[in-house]
């Protein structure tokens, strides 16, 4: 079946970041687009503004009159519920239904795809590669996890001879790619609720890798065969160095294997980024894209949203990401420190996922003791129901601060009203984001 022949294209779970890029690609080529979100968000807004039919009631009678088995393909997150009517409803009257993954993997096999993996990194990574593609007006879509700023969109639309995918290790989904091209950012253990052991995770980083057609770039210290390795200040094959900070920005020279590339600019901050940024590089490199119009797009690009966004009023420094493992918070609670040495920090976390704040409870305590204060707030259990013992009081006791207190989400603005900070982080994946507005309104009176 070709993917591509539907008239109509219907999504459970629409308000997904992922499941909303392929809404994007499905209408940008003049298909008939619509499906559920049990919840109304901006993003839902956005695709509704842009034509996308979505409702937000689980119920048969809101399908739209002409979808029909024959006419349509049905494409849902592994995050619905298995009793979902929808979903139940196109499975016993013989549609198409696809996972989410399923259909990135059939759209983008036909073309040179470039799959970006990695527990950590993986979407501002993916986001600057498809950028570099963009600018040298190469024919390429990018399929994103998050915002790019400069495009206000999770997709990037210039052609289809390649592709960028995220290549997502949530249900070993990246293992439906056909990349030509990998990068794979980091390895660490993540979403145990579906590996179980931490070690199963890293295995299938390594199936991953075993499917890459071409070539895999890989962060230095990671264990695979085969690969370029890239790293700030290390013997890499792709070597970032003569770090300096000028106009408050990362500049440095880069050894490649085909020579030396020399003031390179990048507007984001924290040295993760510098990683991120070296990745996309050494593909773009690869690829044969030149220096200039590298370095014309590493200058121009300006971040995603919810990745480390920074907003200044009244003296008061705001930084909003997206961090919710524990090797996020160490990245973005460092990138804080180096900046602003010295400054009183305030985080306001959301843990997301019972399981995922169980298993790596410990950790957690120790990125959280790095601040000066801490709101921590409920867990946010998307897909989950709670677990008996697991709560956010629970682990407020492995943090080791004197200035601590849980809060829910509906009283965190006050609460953080109340407190002493020269720099306020907001962290997590849940709906935390929520609140970034009323801050910056607040932060701007104030």
């Amino acid at each position: 079946m070709n993917i591509l022949d539907k008239t109509y294209y219907y999504f459970i779970g629409a308000g997904g970041i992922g499941m909303s890029a392929l809404e994007r690609f499905f209408k940008s080529i003049g298909k008939e687009v619509a499906g559920y979100d049990k919840t109304q968000t901006e993003l839902t807004t956005e695709l509704i503004t842009e034509g996308i039919d979505i409702h937000f009631e689980d119920d048969i009678e809101l399908i739209p009159a002409g979808i029909k088995p024959e006419n349509t393909l049905v494409i849902y997150t592994p995050a619905v519920p298995k009793d979902h009517s929808e979903l139940n409803y196109f499975l016993v009257n013989d549609f198409k239904v696809m996972k989410r993954s399923e259909v990135l993997g059939e759209i983008t096999k036909h073309t040179y795809n470039i799959g970006v993996a990695g527990t950590h990194g993986k979407t501002t990574t993916s986001s600057i590669l498809g950028h570099i593609l963009k600018v040298a007006e190469v024919e390429s879509t990018a399929f994103l996890g998050g915002i790019a700023e400069n495009y206000d969109s999770n997709i990037i639309l210039n052609g289809s001879k390649y592709t960028v995918a995220e290549a997502d290790e949530f249900d070993r989904s990246f293992l439906r790619l056909s990349p030509k091209l990998a990068i794979i950012t980091s390895d660490d253990p993540d979403h145990l609720d579906i590996y179980g052991e931490r070690e199963e995770v890293k295995k299938s980083f390594q199936e991953f890798a075993a499917i890459v057609e071409e070539k895999l770039f890989v962060r230095k210290g990671l264990n695979f065969e085969n690969a370029f390795t890239y790293g700030v200040e290390e013997d890499a094959d792709y070597n970032a160095h003569n770090v300096r900070i000028i106009d408050g920005h990362y500049v440095f020279d880069v050894t490649t294997p085909h020579g030396e590339m020399q003031n390179i600019g990048i507007l984001l901050p924290g040295h993760h980024n510098m990683e991120n940024a070296l990745a996309a590089l050494a593909v773009a490199e690869y690829l044969g894209i030149s220096l200039d119009k590298i370095k014309e797009a590493l200058a121009s690009f300006v971040g995603v949203k919810r990745r480390f966004n920074r907003f200044e009023a009244n003296g008061k420094i705001y930084i909003d990401d997206y961090a919710h493992h524990p090797t996020e918070l160490n990245a973005a609670i460092r990138s804080v420190r180096e900046l602003y040495p010295g400054k009183k920090v305030l985080g306001v976390f959301q843990p997301h996922l019972f399981t995922r704040t169980r298993d790596f409870a410990d950790e957690f305590g120790a990125s959280l003791s790095q601040l000066d204060s801490l709101i921590l707030l409920d867990i946010y259990p998307a897909r989950e129901l709670p677990i008996e013992g697991v709560s956010s009081n629970w682990l407020l006791e492995k943090v080791e601060l004197q200035e601590k207190i849980v809060s829910s989400l509906e009283d965190s603005l006050a609460n953080i009203k109340k407190r002493d900070f020269d720099v306020l982080l907001t962290v997590g994946a849940g709906n935390i984001d929520t609140i970034v507005k009323p801050i910056k309104e607040w932060l701007s009176e104030a």
